[in-house]
């Protein structure tokens, strides 16, 4: 059980409080900022907390031993701290973030409630909600590689070694026309088959990148569908650069990049149907190789 201080076993036994949260956030690149429920701003330690009334926290579940705790958190964006921009391009994926309960009228007087990293961030047109995750989470990453039929190497990286900075696997392109929040039509991406940037990378002018979903050619129109909005930057006119896609097969390593010597993935696991199957009649019984 935790122990609370006096003053706020003495608030909690009067009925009436004057308790409010604060969330302090501490990104990877250093910047630290902290918010409040209170309506007015608090000084917390050596930072001002902007009030927030839009800023609500869901429930905390926290237990014993190396279960990992989680709590969540959802608001509007309504921040010049927090924009739908900085989300887009990753800038709080993994932020510290410490949850207090304070007595605004002495915030020295706290109660530290959670300490954890953001996790997957899920948002709307105008508000967001942020799954945290306990410090005990990357206990519970798996370390090392995993056994998969496919690739677990990245396209262009040292363990891939494919070099994909020439123009047939890279191209510029301007948005034409925009028909949803992830969908679009693009100029300068004529010279490319249908589906040469499907699971490709876009990189746009603020140097925000976005996974493309699905790309389409034919008649002369270029399509591409990206996995999540990139919000502001996707309007027409917008330029981009834009890179072949991997699906992580061999297949498309060895015929699409050439580069099958590079394999990272196990094309000759047994999956499930060879675990179970039995012996063949028309085959020796001599323990070889099935795939010979």
């Amino acid at each position: 059980m935790r122990e609370l201080p006096d003053s706020f076993e003495a608030q909690l036994a009067e009925g009436v409080t004057t308790f409010a949260h604060v969330w302090r956030l501490a990104r990877r690149d250093g910047a630290v900022v902290a918010f409040t429920d209170h309506d007015l701003p608090l000084v917390f330690d050596d930072l001002t907390c902007e009030p927030s009334v839009g800023l609500t926290l869901g429930a905390i579940d926290k237990s014993l031993g190396l279960a990992v705790d989680t709590a969540s958190v959802t608001g509007a964006l309504n921040s010049d701290v927090i924009s739908e921009a900085d989300l887009s391009r990753g800038l709080w994926d993994g932020a510290r973030v410490d949850i207090f309960r304070v007595d605004w009228r002495d915030p020295s007087a706290r109660l530290h409630l959670f300490a954890g990293r953001i996790g997957e961030v899920r948002r709307g047109a105008s508000a967001f909600e942020a799954e945290l995750r306990g410090l005990q989470a990357p206990l519970n990453t798996p370390v090392g590689r995993v056994f998969s039929r496919y690739c677990d190497a990245d396209l262009g990286d040292t363990r891939c070694g494919k070099d994909v900075s020439g123009s047939m696997f890279r191209g510029a392109g301007v948005v034409t026309g925009v028909s949803s929040s992830v969908a679009f039509s693009a100029a300068g991406l004529g010279a490319f088959a249908d589906g040469w940037f499907a699971r490709g990378r876009i990189v746009w002018s603020d140097d925000s990148e976005s996974e493309v979903a699905q790309h389409r050619a034919g008649d002369g129109v270029t399509w591409l569908e990206l996995l999540d909005a990139p919000g502001g930057m996707l309007t027409e006119g917008a330029a981009f650069d834009i890179v072949a896609g991997c699906d992580k097969r061999f297949e498309t390593c060895r015929v699409k990049f050439a580069n099958g010597a590079n394999f990272r993935g196990f094309t000759h696991m047994p999956g499930n149907d060879s675990v179970q199957a039995g012996p063949s009649a028309t085959a020796p019984l001599d323990g070889g190789s099935r795939y010979s």
